[in-house]
C-alpha cells in the first residue's frame, strides 16, 4: 500500500454513501417484468428515458448524422482524426442555441464562451479546479446532489460547507443561512470561493425564485466570491412556475460587463433534458475569459467524441424537432410525476410540491419509529431488502430532518412505477398494522393490570371477611399475586 498515492488508498469517494451502496443492492437484484419479477426497483437513478422512442426515429429519418455523412458522402476519417480541444464551432452554436430555446431566449449565449466536457460531472470537478485550491470551500444548499461528494471534493481537495435548509420554508435558501455556513467556515479557517446550486434542484424537483437568485448575486457580490449554477435540470420544468436561468437575472440587473458577471458560471449537459447521459456531454459557460482558456486546457482529460458531436449538432439543429420533443417531454414528465405523488397520497404519504427534474421529494418522517438518522437508515433498508424498491435516504443528500427521500420516477416504465407504488403501498399497510396490533396490545395490558388489581381489592376483602368468620361464598378465588409480579409477568408477555 505503501507504493500507492494517499488518493488511491484513501476514502473520500463517498462510494459508501447509502446513495452508492443501493446502486450497488440494485445491481445484484434488478427488477425485470419477465426474467426478475421480484426484483429490486431502481429509483434511485435520475435518468430520463421517457422520450427516448422520439430519438430513434428521428435518426432511422436522419441516417446521414448516424452513418457519419454529409450531403450523403462519408465524413468518417474527418471525425476520426484528432479533434481541437475547444470542440467543433457548429457543435457549440447548436448548443447555446439550445440552451437558449429552453430558457424561452430570455437569454442568450455566446458559443466562444462553451467549454464542452465529459457530461456535467467532468464540468463540475474542472470549475473547482479553476476556482478554488486545495482547502478552500465552497457553500452549497442541502439536501444537495451525493455525488456532489465526490465531483468536487475527492481529487481537487475542495471542501464542501453546507447551507442547511429546512421543511418550514420548502427547503428554500435564507440569508442567515447563508451567513451561518459562511461563519461556519471561516470557524474552519476556510477561505470561502463561492456558492453552487442546482437550479432547478436536485434532489428538491424545484425551481429556484427570482428573490432566492437576487439573495445570492447580493451575497457573492458582497464577498467577493464566485457563484456556479448547476442547470442541467432547466429543460425538465413541466409546469410553473417557469424555470429562470441566473444569467437572465444577472442580465435583469444590469450586471452584465461587471466583476459579479465574470464570478457567475454555468454548468449545463444533455444528459437530462435530452435523456443521453451516456453520450457524455458536458459544458461550462463562463463569461471570464481566464476561466474559459484554463477550462478548455483541463478538458483535454475530458474531451467529447467528434462522432458525438456531429451527431448531436444534426438532431439539435432540427429545431422543429427538438420544439415538439421538449414539449412532448414535459407532458410525460408532469404526468409520470402526478402518478407517482398520487400513488403515494393514496398510501399516506406526502411529497414536497415540486414542477421540475425526474424526482420527487418525498416525506416519510411519519414512517420513522424516532426522529433520528439511524431510525431513517433502517427505515431505507426495509425498503432496499423487504420492499424491493431502491431510494435515496435524505442523509445522503446532506438533508438535516431525517425521513425525507429522494425516489426517481423517469427511468421507468408506467407499468413499473405502478407496481413500485403498490409495493409501497403494502409496506406501509403492513406498518400501519404493526401500530393497530400494538396499540391493541397496550390495550389489552392495561385492562389486564386493571383486572389484576380488581381481583387483589376481591381477594383482601375475602380475607377480611375469614377473618371475622362471616360466612361469604366465591365462586372464584384467584391466586394471589404481588403487583410487581403481575408487572413482570405481563410485561414478559407482551
Amino acid at each position: 500500500m505503501g507504493l500507492l498515492s494517499r488518493r488511491a488508498t484513501c476514502n473520500t469517494h463517498g462510494q459508501d454513501s447509502s446513495y452508492f451502496l443501493g446502486w450497488q443492492e440494485y445491481k445484484k437484484n434488478p427488477y425485470n417484468e419477465v426474467n426478475n419479477p421480484n426484483g429490486i426497483i431502481q429509483m434511485g437513478l435520475a435518468e430520463n428515458q421517457l422520450c427516448l422512442d422520439l430519438l430513434e426515429p428521428w435518426l432511422m429519418k436522419n441516417p446521414d448524422a448516424l452513418g457519419l455523412k454529409r450531403d450523403g458522402i462519408s465524413i468518417f476519417k474527418e471525425l476520426a482524426l484528432f479533434q481541437d480541444y475547444n470542440g467543433f464551432p457548429a457543435f457549440k452554436r447548436a448548443l447555446v442555441d439550445f440552451m437558449g430555446e429552453i430558457r424561452g431566449n430570455k437569454v442568450s449565449f455566446d458559443p466562444n464562451h462553451v467549454v464542452l466536457t465529459a457530461g456535467a460531472t467532468s464540468a463540475n470537478e474542472t470549475l473547482m479546479f479553476c476556482l478554488a485550491d486545495q482547502g478552500d470551500a465552497f457553500l452549497l444548499p442541502t439536501p444537495y446532489y451525493p455525488g456532489f461528494d465526490r465531483d468536487l471534493r475527492w481529487r481537487t481537495g475542495v471542501e464542501i460547507v453546507p447551507i442547511h435548509c429546512t421543511s418550514s420554508n420548502g427547503f428554500k435558501v435564507t440569508l442567515p443561512a447563508i451567513e451561518q455556513a459562511y461563519r461556519q467556515a471561516q470557524k474552519r479557517k476556510l477561505r470561502v470561493k463561492g456558492v453552487l446550486i442546482t437550479n432547478p434542484s436536485n434532489p428538491l424537483g424545484t425551481t429556484m425564485a427570482r428573490d432566492e437568485l437576487y439573495l445570492l448575486i447580493n451575497f457573492i457580490e458582497d464577498k467577493q466570491i464566485h457563484l456556479i449554477s448547476d442547470e442541467i435540470y432547466a429543460g425538465t420544468v413541466f409546469t410553473s412556475p417557469s424555470f429562470v436561468s441566473v444569467m437572465e437575472v444577472l442580465k435583469g440587473r444590469n450586471l452584465d460587463q461587471t466583476q459579479v458577471w465574470e464570478r457567475v458560471h454555468i454548468v449545463y449537459s444533455l444528459s437530462k433534458d435530452l435523456g443521453l447521459p451516456g453520450f457524455r456531454v458536458g459544458a461550462i459557460y463562463s463569461n471570464d475569459p481566464v476561466v474559459v482558456s484554463a477550462a478548455i486546457k483541463m478538458s483535454s482529460f475530458g474531451l467529447v467524441s467528434s462522432q458525438t458531436q456531429y451527431l448531436l449538432s444534426a438532431v439539435l439543429f432540427d429545431k422543429k424537432f427538438t420544439k415538439e420533443y421538449m414539449s412532448e417531454n414535459h407532458k410525460r414528465l408532469q404526468k409520470q410525476q402526478k402518478d407517482l405523488v398520487s400513488g403515494l397520497e393514496k398510501a399516506g404519504i406526502r411529497c414536497l410540491d415540486s414542477n421540475a427534474g425526474l424526482f420527487c421529494w418525498v416525506d416519510m418522517r411519519h414512517l420513522l419509529k424516532s426522529n433520528t438518522f439511524e431510525a431513517e437508515m433502517e427505515l431505507w433498508q426495509k425498503i432496499v431488502y423487504h420492499v424491493k424498491i431502491n431510494i435515496s435516504p435524505g442523509s445522503s443528500c446532506h438533508c438535516i430532518e431525517p425521513g425525507w427521500f429522494r425516489v426517481c420516477f423517469a427511468n421507468m416504465l408506467e407499468s413499473t412505477l405502478k407496481l413500485a407504488i403498490q409495493r409501497l403501498k403494502s409496506f406501509v399497510s403492513s406498518i400501519a398494522m404493526k401500530s393497530q396490533s400494538h396499540q391493541e396490545l397496550k390495550s389489552l395490558r392495561r385492562k389486564a393490570r386493571n383486572n389484576w388489581v380488581s381481583r387483589l381489592s376481591l381477594q383482601s376483602f375475602y380475607d377480611r371477611e375469614q377473618d371475622t368468620t362471616t360466612e361469604v361464598s366465591f365462586s372464584y378465588r384467584p391466586h394471589f399475586m404481588s403487583l410487581s409480579n403481575i408487572a413482570a409477568t405481563l410485561d414478559a408477555a407482551a
